[in-house]
């Protein structure tokens, strides 16, 4: 140590002469680093050995403790009652773990969403509880299951694999920098502890957030943050806008918990670009019924069974560069028919008659005529292009179309 602080002193020395100064700022840098780090070895050294005597001291008087070798959920248990007797001031008062199982689980499955995920931050031991798909299955199915279908965890399995990429990619390009800020720091620490909370997060300094994984519980919390984005379809696009009233267009949403709503965005078409729209009630969301993507043409298998009155969605855009909207319709009578149900024979016919009652008669959109053996998409630039057609079978299907139907008859 001696030696160190002379060797400062005489570079300090020819450190004054103006000849050598640049190499002496060096010289005189390199030694300062030295020494410090000679000094913080130094002082780590000596509490290190203050720390030896006093655990010295310590067992003289203390019985040795017995091996923590346990089971992982015993140590786990062992913790959180420890943890609740210190918070009650160490009066032994009972904890929810010494329950049964099935008693636990019986509460755990009671509670809502906000309710698990505090009761998850109590211990680990919880935390494993409360993220069971058990759990979290009901309340997913309760609040997303009608907007969300197979297209939606298609696309939440595909954003895991991209996380997943991220975070790897992330690590890696982040592991070779700072090494010499944390030898600092490390040395630091063990002088001043409180130089340990400066040490770098492991994921390079961003903030801390859930990590995300294959459980229904993560998906759940992604679909109520926003940060998810996940396929559906929208009736009535763009606020109600005339020329798609009686349609449904499939959209990109992400939820709003602070309006409840969603926010919209629709395939670019055309010369427009992405579409956006706010405030998408729940009402006028759907999950895909089919799996057909909206530029593709939909395989119709329900054109052999079709007859008058029946309730459909068919295919329609107005031109190839446009996506498909599924649009409302009726099937209707041909033109000889008086519409008798004794005499009808439009079933019979390779022509189907397809009515969409929401525009008034004489309207070119009012009527459309699709072939009933070989049916490709038709049309023309100027009434637009009729694709796949699909039969509505439920009674639900058809209230919904009902309960939007326009005040006011379309032109």
């Amino acid at each position: 140590m001696l030696a160190l602080l002379a060797a400062v002193a005489v570079a300090c020395l020819l450190f004054l002469s103006r000849p050598c100064a640049r190499d002496m700022r060096l010289f005189l840098a390199s030694l300062c680093r030295q020494l410090l780090l000679s000094l913080l070895r130094f002082l780590a050294g000596l509490r290190l050995l203050g720390g030896v005597a006093a655990a010295s001291a310590a067992t003289e008087t203390m019985p040795l403790m017995p091996s923590f070798k346990r089971k992982r959920a015993a140590a786990t248990v062992e913790n959180a009652e420890d943890a609740a007797a210190a918070a009650g001031g160490g009066g032994g008062e009972p904890s929810v773990l010494d329950l049964p199982e099935l008693a636990i689980d019986c509460i755990l499955e009671r509670l809502q969403p906000a309710e698990l995920r505090s009761m998850a931050a109590v211990c680990r031991s919880m935390r494993e509880r409360c993220r069971g798909d058990h759990l979290w299955e009901r309340h997913m199915t309760s609040k997303w299951g009608r907007v969300l279908g197979r297209a939606a965890r298609d696309e939440w399995r595909t954003h895991l694999a991209s996380v997943s990429e991220s975070g790897a990619a992330g690590s890696v390009s982040g592991g070779g920098g700072g090494g010499k800020r944390r030898r600092w720091l490390a040395a630091l620490s063990c002088v001043c502890p409180v130089v340990s909370w400066m040490r770098p997060k492991a994921d390079g300094g961003k903030s801390s957030a859930p990590v995300l994984d294959d459980s229904i519980m993560s998906w759940y919390l992604s679909m109520e943050s926003g940060k998810f984005w996940f396929p559906a379809q929208v009736y009535n696009r763009e606020h109600g806008h005339v020329g798609f009233m009686m349609s449904c267009y499939d959209a990109e949403l992400s939820y709003d918990f602070h309006t409840d709503t969603f926010c919209a965005r629709y395939l670019p078409h055309g010369r427009r670009t992405v579409v956006l729209e706010d405030g998408v009630q729940w009402d006028r969301v759907r999950a895909p019924p089919v799996d057909t993507l909206a530029h593709d043409l939909h395989t119709s298998d329900c054109l052999h069974e079709l007859r008058p009155g029946d309730h459909i969605e068919i295919q329609w855009r107005r031109n190839k560069e446009f996506p498909y909207g599924w649009w409302y319709g009726v099937v209707g009578h041909l033109e000889p028919c008086d519409g008798n149900e004794h005499f009808c024979r439009c079933h019979l016919s390779d022509t189907v008659v397809l009515e969409f009652n929401q525009y008034t008669p004489g309207s070119r959109w009012r009527q459309a005529l699709v072939n009933r053996k070989e049916h490709r998409e038709e049309g023309n630039e100027g009434d637009g292009f009729y694709g796949g057609v699909r039969k509505l079978r439920s009674k639900d299907d058809i209230s919904k179309w009902r309960q939007l139907w326009p005040t006011d008859i379309l032109e």
